[in-house]
């Protein structure tokens, strides 16, 4: 929990440097809620049931649906663009490795109402931000950065049906995953010629935009896009963390536009973070489309990285005081000092029972006590504590009026 709440903070923190607000949703959704655009990767991972009322219900796999649908919600009442985060449990009824749990956190920031790529720029921006106040650096972690629109032209010259288009996603984004041999043998089960995987798996091998460029023309969106986004690296300072590379395209089939993924540069783990544009998930659920784009940052590979990178917090039990009466029949006066101290917005640990001096310096080490402060008799007939402070051993008297 102390883990997790440090990097909690962190978020939040982030967050709120970017002048974002939280929300949250209810952890138990409708199954259709999922199932209608997420595509077939989130269909065999739900933890779904029925309920008493006879509803198909899941446990939320991720929580960008239910932004759409409370985006649909709020309606023309909120002013655009939207800022929000959240900082949600998600469960996914999947195999489980290093750093992939089948229940985890995860950290979402969604920016709505912004078409241009600024917005992607923005979010890439709050992560590496994040990043940094670890003490992660660009030498430990990259960007992967493509267009879902890089295959849809791909696609489109081959005459690709459109309603394959989600299906070849979630191949594609087992590259690398899988031998190369399923991936063709999956890319023709999806209605696509010998020529056109060949030549996809080419487009998708591309680590240049200057040779994307080549292939695919100066004219189209998706160079335009990315062309804007890495100029953009270059003023937010970010370009050392981002790089091109064809076959990123997330395996969510709502994405429409700019995609990008988190990677350790030693290749030891799965994906740490990803994100992209989705312009066209609102009218899915029944609205009117908005241009929107976001991330999702699970807990768990973070952790994992910040193992690797020996980055880990020290993150001991800390409290600032604990009191102590000497003798039992003081024990209402102790809490007292306690209470005094509490309300000066001080952390306070009672001992809550008769225990001896031993016992006492054990608990005020396990705990990392700041002070002890001793409630003896004599003394408190003169209205005064005993205050040791533990680091350097220093003991005094202090009247109770005067304990701050």
């Amino acid at each position: 929990m102390r883990l997790r709440s440090w990097l909690f903070h962190n978020f939040r923190e982030v967050s709120r440097l970017f002048g974002f607000e939280e929300i949250d949703f209810p952890v138990l959704e409708s199954e259709a809620l999922f199932i209608r655009k997420a595509g077939e990767e989130i269909r065999d991972q739900l933890y779904c049931f029925e309920d008493r009322g006879n509803r198909r219900v899941a446990l939320r796999p991720e929580l960008t649906p239910s932004l759409a649908r409370l985006v649909i919600q709020k309606g023309k009442s909120a002013p655009l663009p939207l800022k929000w985060f959240a900082i949600g449990q998600c469960w996914r009824y999947e195999r489980m490795t290093r750093g992939r749990r089948r229940e985890h956190y995860q950290w979402n920031m969604d920016i709505i109402g912004v078409p241009e790529v600024t917005a992607e720029a923005e979010l890439l921006s709050s992560i590496i931000t994040f990043f940094k106040r670890i003490g992660v650096t660009a030498s430990d972690v990259g960007f992967k950065v493509s267009s879902r629109k890089v295959l849809q032209e791909v696609l489109r010259s081959y005459s690709v049906p459109e309603d394959s288009f989600g299906r070849v996603c979630v191949i594609i984004d087992k590259i690398g995953k899988i031998p190369v041999e399923d991936i063709k043998k999956d890319l023709k089960l999806a209605g696509m010629s010998e020529v056109a995987v060949e030549d996809l798996l080419q487009v998708l091998s591309i680590k240049s935009l200057e040779k994307l460029e080549e292939i695919l023309g100066d004219s189209g969106e998706a160079i335009s896009d990315l062309r804007q986004l890495f100029s953009l690296a270059e003023k937010f300072g970010y370009s050392e963390w981002i790089q091109f590379d064809a076959s990123v395209v997330r395996g969510l089939a709502y994405y429409t536009g700019i995609v990008f993924e988190g990677f350790d540069r030693e290749g030891k783990l799965r994906a740490i973070c990803g994100g992209g544009r989705y312009d066209k998930l609102l009218s899915t659920f029944g609205g009117d489309d908005l241009p929107a784009c976001g991330f999702g940052f699970g807990d768990a590979v973070i952790v994992e990285l910040l193992k690797e990178k020996g980055l880990l917090p020290k993150l001991d039990h800390q409290v600032e005081n604990i009191v102590c009466a000497l003798d039992s029949d003081l024990q209402g006066a102790a809490a007292a000092v306690a209470t005094i101290l509490r309300e000066k917005n001080q952390s306070v640990d009672l001992v809550l029972e008769s225990k001896p001096l031993k016992w006492v310096f054990k608990r005020a080490a396990r705990i990392n006590a700041q002070r002890l402060i001793l409630v003896g008799l004599d003394e408190w007939q003169k209205g005064m504590v005993s205050v040791k402070i533990l680091s350097s051993g220093e003991q005094y008297e202090v009247k109770l009026v005067e304990l701050e």
